[in-house]
């Protein structure tokens, strides 16, 4: 029988032929599940004669829990244990621990069967505020975050408001969505009905949300209205909030608090997060410091540690020094990677020394490094600020070629130094070509271009193709955008056009630009619509009442009063040819 070879004894200490045992009576069982159909995973009256029954007698929680975790295919899975589920016969009595559910849960959550784990839980009574709280994670791991809240309202009325786990989980989800004011109310709620105790994680998840959107009061009121002791990742959290907002008088201040404890003692996370705030400060002095605290503490640093330093030496262009910190790296045991030579690209550029950082770009591929999107974009980026789109255009072909995906803002570089260098055919065919070469566009990549074709004459067809691909993927026209399509029909004379644009963006609820109702008024007066004109002056007046309308109102004033000149100059000339004539 298969498991009788598969149980033989060893001469191994008892625990260790225990695990063997487990582990390869896990691995045989899993063979079994291969060769049995997983589309039936509800056995309605598994018998002795199933191919499973042979391990039967073998069954614990821990064999159980091995063989769910080895399944690739869910349904092999759940197929194993709904029979563990139901043995006849059953020769140790066994039944299901709670981590054995807990097992089924997560294969069934990770492979998206959200569902069949909630059927399967709630079958066997196991619905509680420890798995709702895995599904509400589940669930705004895929961005639903509104099924996250209902099932947040499902653990409270389970569980009579007490469901700490499911609290702690909805707030991750809110803050990792940028929900922060919903956070907030719900922890203030918290708070207010004080069924359930806030713990660390809870308090840890708000700081962590206000740190994300620079609410970094917020995140500070909390952190000292903590209701129970700050551990590590608090105060870790808390220090990389003031690091970002560039208070590193406040950040130390967390630093001198947790040296008076011994349970929450500054780590590697904590100096890194403190040297790379005083680098982005200029502070390379603080850093080096704060370097040879950690190190003095037996505080090793990391590649991030290393790296915070060099970046923060390369802004400051100091390429030679950034370089020994990279030999010290090395000496150290510790491999640079392509983040530490991005660094070098960054500082290269700093100081002006485009070839070289071009030159030290080719040399990262020569040494068998993979350059990423961002250590291509410091180069672009680069180029395109010397004006030279070609090679900007060169390298994004290059990362086409070596298989990585361009950045957005790598694309939109060379965009930009297009138009401005009066190359809208160009900035249009890299437009069209851009999903090609791994990346696309965003509202600023259409509207670059949109704006450099709507000032060359005669460009407007080509506009109206883009504007249409815009609005399929999703991205609306702003005030600019549409400002520039009126001036672009005014510029082709296509004044039908321009109006119909205006009209549009009036019901958009936008506000046409000085420049472009400039043109506007210019194009309608030279097609002798003094009326309309005046029409869509007052109805722009009557739909946006916040905007300065004097101004509007003093070119349109300007402009028909020189109209005007220009009709009665015309008349006296013809007036003065026929009685010449006469």
């Amino acid at each position: 029988m298969m498991a009788a070879r598969t149980l033989a004894n060893t001469h191994a200490s008892p625990i260790a032929s225990h695990i063997a045992q487990l582990l390869s009576t896990a691995s045989a069982i899993t063979s079994c599940l291969q060769t049995l159909n997983p589309q039936n995973p509800n056995p309605t009256s598994p018998t002795s004669t199933s191919p499973l029954s042979q391990f039967a007698p073998f069954l614990s929680p821990n064999l159980v829990i091995e063989v769910i975790k080895n399944q690739k295919n869910p349904n092999h899975g759940l197929f194993f244990f709904n029979w563990a589920s139901n043995l006849n016969p059953n020769p140790n009595n066994y039944f299901h621990s709670h981590l054995c559910y807990v097992a089924i849960t997560d294969l069934l959550l990770s492979h998206g069967l959200l569902s069949t784990a909630s059927s399967l839980l709630e079958s066997h009574g196991r619905l509680s505020d420890f798995s709702v709280a895995k599904f509400i994670k589940a669930y705004g791991d895929r961005g639903n975050i509104r099924e996250a809240i209902h099932w947040f309202h499902r653990a409270k009325n389970m569980e009579s408001g007490r469901c700490l786990f499911s609290c702690n989980a909805i707030l991750g989800v809110l803050v990792k969505g940028n929900r922060i004011m919903l956070a907030r109310a719900i922890f203030d709620q918290i708070l207010k009905e004080g069924l359930v105790k806030p713990d660390v994680y809870t308090y840890t998840t708000m700081i962590r949300g206000y740190c994300k959107m620079g609410m970094i009061e917020n995140a500070k009121n909390v952190f000292d209205e903590m209701g129970c002791k700050p551990n590590l990742i608090t105060c870790n959290t808390m220090i990389n909030g003031f690091g970002k907002k560039g208070l590193m008088e406040s950040a130390m201040k967390i630093v001198d608090q947790m040296m008076e404890t011994e349970d929450c003692m500054p780590d590697t996370v904590t100096y890194t997060t403190l040297i790379d705030g005083y680098c982005k400060r200029g502070e390379l002095d603080e850093a080096m410091k704060c370097m040879d605290e950690m190190v003095s503490r037996n505080c090793e640093p990391n590649v991030l540690t290393y790296n915070a330093i060099i970046y923060g030496l390369c802004l400051n262009g100091n390429i030679d020094e950034a370089k020994k910190m990279m030999t010290r790296m090395r000496l150290n045991g510790l491999k640079d990677d392509v983040a530490t030579h991005t660094c070098i690209l960054k500082g290269f550029c700093v100081v002006g020394k485009l070839d070289d950082a071009a030159r030290h770009l080719k040399e990262m591929v020569g040494l068998g490094m993979k350059p990423d999107a961002k250590a291509y974009g410091v180069v672009v980026n680069e180029f395109c600020k010397m004006g030279k789109a070609d090679d900007a255009i060169s390298l994004l072909k290059e990362m086409k070629g070596r298989g990585i995906n361009p950045s957005v803002s790598s694309f939109n570089a060379v965009f930009r130094i297009l138009v401005e260098s009066g190359k809208p055919d160009r900035a249009a065919l890299l437009l069209k070509r851009m999903k090609q070469l791994g990346c696309s566009p965003n509202c600023l990549s259409y509207s670059t271009v949109i704006d450099g074709l709507c000032r060359a004459k005669g460009r407007m067809h080509e506009v109206e193709e883009f504007v249409e691909e815009m609005r399929q993927n999703g991205n609306l026209l702003d005030a600019s955008m549409y400002s520039w399509l009126v001036k672009g029909y005014c510029e082709d004379g296509n004044t039908d056009m321009a109006v119909r644009v205006f009209h549009e963006m009036l019901d958009m609820g936008y506000v046409i630009n000085l420049e472009s109702f400039l043109a506007f008024v210019k194009e309608l007066l030279s097609k002798e619509k003094i009326f309309e004109v005046e029409k869509l002056f007052e109805e722009m007046s009557r739909r946006c009442p916040g905007i300065d309308i004097y101004k509007y109102r003093r070119i349109l004033d300007e402009h028909q009063q020189s109209t005007r000149v220009q009709e009665g100059r015309l008349g006296c000339n013809a007036t003065d040819g026929r009685g010449y004539g006469g």
